[in-house]
């Protein structure tokens, strides 16, 4: 942003992948661990707790700009993120949430010493200058402008408050807020998020404790960048293209979050009658790279054991079934640093769906439970910590009493213990994906996905 309050440029997508070489430079050089050089890597998790080792990280972004770009950054007042930039249209002012600083990666999170690092920036390439005042998720940042009441239709002097981003808020709108409640999100993104006391770190699987909105909590947190998406892709490509109805193609990293409409009803009525497994199709939920347990920006999806007899039907269920194994892996990794709740809580706009939600317990081998309109609970954890923020429900965030559980969804006999080697469901998947996988690795050239998706699921 400019000290005018305007965009000195477009902003870019979370999936945005261009910064692969500022990434190399800044990070991924010398002695590695993780893909991360080893001395920056060590000091990155003693001060901030986790390490911007990924492509998509927003560091990267920043460095990309100053080096693509040099005219656009000479102009740059304040580095925002989009909630930041709407809270400086309404308000004229440049602050961030504790969370969104977090997110930058060069945020010291060491008790006394919170807030901007200095040893980080400097490590990075950083302006400290850059930055902006960092505030509580609850605080009152300001106050709507006579020119932002006058565009929003609201009344001038209404209170703004800090608000989150929307891997702090679903957690809260979830109702999973208690020391380790564990909740699954499935939108655009996917991820398994559970509330932890302590910073924790996994670097070797890309899963780290973050910041969230709740003082002293932070959320360990397991992200898949096309989970959702990937349902959006199977609507467009193999339901729409059916009866002939033109799609307009986007780039996956500028397409708006789908609206969940009759079309997936259908999807999924269609799906529930095809067996669990999908009659062995097996598909990998890596549209546009992947992230968690494993980085891999060229990692792809992909449809194995397809036959003559495979039909659409199968290649649907399969892509709901692939998301859903990815996020058991994701439970699965957690579990190796954590207790993950033995209940999880499932939101967002793929918990609209009954079969889907019965898809992901029988995956998960867990009791599932989601609330009313699961697609809107970001919206119900902004509404929390407003309240929050005047006192005028203090205890709310720790109390979780907005939410209305709906029936839950429990796992089918078969799969009613913990999805180990031993139900037969997981023997016939990993016998499948053995016979499947095996044969075609060895031809691989170039660093992808399906060589540590291969010994995951194989348990090579």
């Amino acid at each position: 942003m400019d000290k005018d309050g305007e965009p000195v440029r477009r902003a870019m997508s979370y999936m945005d992948q261009r910064a692969r070489e500022e990434l190399k430079k800044g990070l991924a050089h010398g002695p590695q661990i993780a893909g991360a050089n080893v001395f920056k890597l060590l000091k990155s998790l003693q001060i901030t707790g986790a390490v911007a080792a990924s492509v998509k990280d927003p560091v990267w972004k920043y460095k990309w700009v100053q080096a693509h770009e040099p005219e656009n950054f000479k102009r740059v007042h304040k580095w925002l993120d989009v909630k930041e930039f709407l809270i400086c249209k309404m308000t004229g002012e440049f602050v961030m949430t504790q969370d969104s600083a977090f997110a930058a990666l060069i945020y010291d999170i060491r008790k006394g010493k919170e807030g901007w690092s200095r040893e980080m920036c400097d490590m990075l390439g950083v302006n400290m200058n850059h930055l902006a005042p960092i505030k509580q998720s609850t605080d009152k940042v300001g106050e709507i402008t006579e020119k932002a009441a006058s565009e929003l239709g609201l009344k001038a002097g209404t209170a703004v408050f800090g608000g989150g981003g929307d891997a702090s808020l679903i957690g809260v709108g979830a109702g999973s807020t208690a020391l380790g409640d564990t909740h699954i999100y499935c939108g655009t993104s996917g991820w398994v998020s559970t509330v932890v006391d302590k910073s924790i770190v996994d670097a070797s699987a890309m899963v780290a404790a973050i910041v969230g909105a709740q003082p002293e909590r932070f959320n360990y947190f397991a992200e898949l960048e096309t989970a959702g998406k990937c349902l959006e892709w199977v609507k467009d490509h193999l339901a729409l293209d059916e009866i002939d109805i033109y799609l307009e193609k986007k780039h996956v990293a500028e397409s708006q979050e789908a609206v969940y409409t009759s079309l997936y009803d259908y999807m999924a009525k269609v799906i529930s009658e095809v067996p669990a497994g999908s009659n062995g199709v097996i598909f990998t939920p890596w549209l546009h790279g992947n992230r968690c347990p494993f980085e891999d920006p060229n990692a792809r999806g992909m449809f194995f054991n397809i036959s003559l007899e495979t039909g659409k039907t199968e290649l649907i269920r399969a892509v709901t079934e692939g998301v859903c194994f990815h996020l058991r892996w994701f439970l699965e990794t957690e579990e190796k640093k954590i207790k993950t709740s033995d209940t999880i809580r499932f939101v967002g706009g793929g918990a609209l769906s009954d079969v889907t939600c019965q898809i992901l317990a029988d995956c998960i081998g867990r009791k599932v439970e989601t609330v009313d309109s699961p697609q809107n609970v970001g919206a119900v954890g902004a509404a929390v910590v407003v309240a929050v923020g005047p006192a005028c429900c203090r205890a709310s965030m720790k109390r979780n009493g907005w939410c209305r559980r709906k029936k839950p969804s429990h796992p089918i006999r078969l799969l009613s213990r913990s999805m180990t080697a031993t139900t037969p469901f997981s023997r016939s998947f990993t016998r499948r994906t053995k016979r499947t996988l095996q044969p075609s690795t060895a031809n691989f050239k170039t660093k992808s996905a399906p060589g540590p998706a291969v010994r995951k699921l194989t348990g090579a």
